[in-house]
């Protein structure tokens, strides 16, 4: 079977000691950078929506009267 000799072998462990060092680079990147500005986006976001709904129809709390 050519894909049991060493070189072919030697060549699947460098193609996969890629994939895992991409695979984890990725992870870190998804990890540190892109959810936590996702979150702090999502948060601003709900907390602008709040604010404009607040705006427009004042504040939460008993009417006056």
């Amino acid at each position: 079977m050519p894909q049991d000799s060493p070189q072919a072998l030697s060549e699947s462990g460098a193609s996969l000691t890629k994939t895992r060092r991409r695979e984890l680079l990725a992870f870190f990147f998804l990890a540190f950078a892109i959810w936590p500005v996702v979150a702090v986006g999502v948060v601003g976001g709900y907390g602008f929506l709040v604010w404009m709904f607040q705006i427009v129809y004042g504040p939460p709390g008993p009417p006056e009267g």
